[in-house]
């Protein structure tokens, strides 16, 4: 088969397929695609390549010409020079959707040469698996304008399941069903469709083991058990440190050094398998030195690896997610801890400034659970001289006022869909 042949299948695929939409500002991309390389960077199988389809859709039916090739086609992707043999096949004007571009030698040099040559005609837009995408060498900084995609929130879960947002008693507990299938299966699209949960965790494993084996272990050339084994145990860490990782390893008989483990930690987190977020400080020592709080990319990864359902771990991670999906360009996740112990698990801030305080507890029934989330968010609120702080739990909505600091408890349904 001739390569304009291939590219041209991918192209009707893309136009043909039906999709559901997402919430996404898909005139962002178009807009901006004039003046800079647009790339979308997300965990595998999240949408990204959805997301370029509908892109095409939606363009396409203003008669403009835009095109549609993924890159992983193992017929293309190890090809010599098949970027430039697609630029062949589509011309110089136009929209142009590269899908999974790192899979391609050579990628960086060609963008930078093709955008300096035809800026303003040639409107680029790329998606990748990998972090690299968006930090890449000199030659493409400041070229580049990043988007990041998530697997799909509650809100556009439920539009996915066809749930109505309902504010009856009914409605309600039906949210409630869903939020808890959610939580135990995670967002992805093609698990989020499927009617089955055999295949919900087909899917899920599936997935599981290809960010492993193509986004880290053959980028990083380390052995896949090695890998998978790393993989497993952050996934039911609550904190990351790699010495306490390494004497892991050394219970099971691996030979393996820090330094490697410190290098999957990298790893894993470009290919959005897993997010390490800091604690709070101003010392940078203190920063690299304390365990990092370990997310998954996606919550039901902790159940179809392990079998197991911890609401305390997959409740916390849900609400990490969605703090992801909501932060600004300028906004970071870290988590606080005094030295009498409080702690609280997200502050967001911008640059030095902490402007909110959240606890992630399912359940506060328990008054020395309730009494721990309540002292660590009054901590942490008083230290950075906030008036209120937020609890996210199952529970009912409301507030109350201790030690000059406004608590407010929120239901996780409506923090979600808020």
């Amino acid at each position: 088969m001739e390569f304009d042949d291939i590219f041209e299948e991918w192209d009707i695929y893309a136009q043909k397929r039906q999709l559901t939409e997402r919430v996404f500002n898909l005139d962002s991309l178009r807009n901006n695609a004039g003046r800079k390389i647009i790339a979308v960077t997300g965990i595998r199988r999240c949408g990204k390549s959805s997301l370029l389809m509908l892109l095409k859709h939606k363009i396409s039916k203003d008669g403009i010409t835009i095109k549609y090739v993924n890159l992983e086609d193992s017929r293309i992707s190890r090809q010599k020079d098949i970027l430039d043999e697609i630029l062949k096949w589509f011309g110089e004007d136009g929209f142009l959707l590269l899908d999974e571009i790192t899979a391609i030698d050579g990628w960086e040099g060609w963008l930078a040469r093709v955008h300096e040559q035809l800026k303003g005609r040639l409107k680029l837009i790329l998606t990748s698996s990998r972090k690299s995408l968006v930090s890449p060498q000199k030659q493409l900084r400041g070229r580049l304008l990043s988007f990041e995609l998530y697997t799909l929130s509650f809100r556009e879960y439920l539009f996915f399941k066809n749930i109505e947002i309902a504010k009856t008693t009914a409605g309600r507990g039906k949210l409630e069903r869903a939020l808890d299938d959610y939580i135990r299966y995670g967002g992805f699209p093609e698990v989020v469709l499927a009617k089955e949960e055999v295949d919900k965790v087909q899917y899920l494993n599936s997935y599981f083991k290809d960010i492993i084996g193509l986004d880290i272990a053959e980028v990083t050339g380390e052995d896949i058990n090695v890998v998978q084994t790393f993989a497993r145990y952050v996934l039911q860490s609550s904190y990351f440190s790699a010495s306490k990782c390494l004497n892991f390893f050394k219970t099971l008989g691996y030979k393996i050094g820090k330094e490697k483990l410190l290098k999957l930690e990298v790893y894993s987190q470009s290919s959005y398998l897993f997010f390490f977020i800091p604690i709070f400080s101003h010392n940078i020592k203190d920063r690299s030195q304390y365990p990092r709080k370990a997310f998954s990319g996606d919550t039901g990864f902790f159940y179809s690896t392990t079998g197991k359902k911890d609401l305390g771990m997959q409740f916390e991670n849900l609400i990490f997610l969605e703090l992801k999906r909501r932060l600004t360009f300028t906004q970071e996740i870290c988590y606080w801890k005094n030295k009498d112990g409080l702690e609280t698990d997200f502050l967001i801030k911008d640059g030095n400034i902490v402007k909110e305080v959240i606890q992630a507890a399912y359940e506060i029934r328990d008054e020395k659970t309730k009494l721990r989330e309540i002292n660590g968010a009054i901590a942490s609120a008083k230290e950075f001289g906030l008036k209120k702080a937020t609890i996210v739990t199952s529970g009912a909505n409301r507030t109350e006022v201790l030690e000059g600091v406004q608590i407010n408890y929120v239901s996780v349904i409506d923090w979600l869909l808020g």
